[in-house]
């Protein structure tokens, strides 16, 4: 198990370093053997408050962060903007002091907004309060655990004994979809490009906003056609299309996106043989992929990314919780 990590709070891929990740990859498979087993719990953070504060609605992320808290064997408090004081004008840093005031460790936050996770953090710290922060997701900007949990996916299946990210380097990945509204690609592009990949953005002109072309480079293109994004791919991971881009006018219609982009057996035909599917979920069958090609295990990978999610979510926990005890 890795002890020797010094990053307070997770707000970020862009400053990861190659040892965080394989840290990350390293304390997930030690985590994925505790969940095969019959006692899927570890004492390592007990006696310790995770907080889930999700400001924006999520049930996937928010649930696999409680059960990641749970096995770990963590207290666990859950916050909800529904039924919570900010219907009555309380700030979301008051929020947050009355969470660390009733004990919390750890604050996992998703918000609409970008930047507000990095915010609490920033006012934990001039408090002086010892609570470390995860950014499970915020605004358009990033998505730090999906894409680690992408990357452990695609490590363990080139390296089930040792994931790490060196197993990457000189793969081709493709990304493709609405890289506009995007988390889970900024998050991934970071990741991916830090492992030594090659990374080939393809999605709809209005969907593949200006700053990703100016970051194009060696490890990094972009493209309006997906054909030349899924040539020789080792992976392909499409993106969630959410159908209000259609009231936006972003596009034509779903069935055009579909014929454009979405995934099919046949399409595949372009990449690797060995070429493997990823989908950060949820899935809109017959939009980003085809339902056939969905459930085929010769080629998806995205039952495995939600187990993933687990183990790697647990890490994250242990590694910024400071956890002791045996695994």
């Amino acid at each position: 198990m890795v002890t020797d990590w010094n990053r307070l709070h997770i707000l970020s891929l862009a400053d990861f370093q190659p040892a965080e990740y394989d840290a990350v990859l390293q304390t997930a498979a030690s985590f994925r053997d505790v969940l095969s087993r019959q006692v899927k719990k570890v004492p390592t953070l007990q006696g310790q408050v995770v907080t889930t504060m999700f400001f924006e609605p999520s049930t996937r992320t928010r649930s696999s962060f409680e059960l990641a808290a749970k096995r770990l064997s963590a207290d666990t408090m859950n916050f909800s903007p529904g039924t919570s004081s900010l219907s009555k004008g309380e700030t979301i840093f008051d929020t947050a002091k009355t969470y660390w005031a009733m004990g919390s460790d750890i604050m996992v936050v998703r918000h609409g907004e970008a930047g507000v996770p990095h915010a609490i953090a920033a006012e934990m710290e001039r408090l002086g309060a010892p609570v470390r922060v995860l950014n499970a997701g915020d605004g358009q900007h990033e998505h730090p655990s999906q894409a680690l949990l992408d990357l452990f996916t695609i490590c363990s299946l080139l390296d089930e004994d040792r994931p790490h990210i060196a197993s990457l380097a000189g793969k081709k990945i493709a990304i493709v979809g609405d890289i506009l509204h995007s988390r889970v690609a900024r998050s991934n592009i970071w990741s991916l490009t830090a492992a030594g990949a090659d990374v080939y953005l393809a999605a709809p002109p209005t969907l593949l906003p200006p700053e990703f072309a100016h970051l194009a480079g060696d490890r990094l293109l972009v493209g309006w056609q997906l054909e030349p994004a899924l040539e020789k791919a080792d992976f392909v991971m499409t993106l969630r299309l959410q159908k209000e881009r259609m009231e936006q006018h972003l596009l034509p219609s779903l069935r055009e996106y579909h014929q454009q982009f979405g995934l099919t057996r046949e399409r595949l035909q372009l990449c690797q043989p060995h070429v493997k599917v990823l989908h950060p979920g949820p899935v809109n069958r017959g939009v980003e992929i085809s339902s056939e090609l969905m459930d085929d295990p010769d080629f998806s990978l995205i039952s495995q990314q939600v187990t993933s999610g687990v183990a790697v979510r647990m890490a994250l926990l242990y590694l910024i919780g400071g956890g002791k005890g045996n695994s």
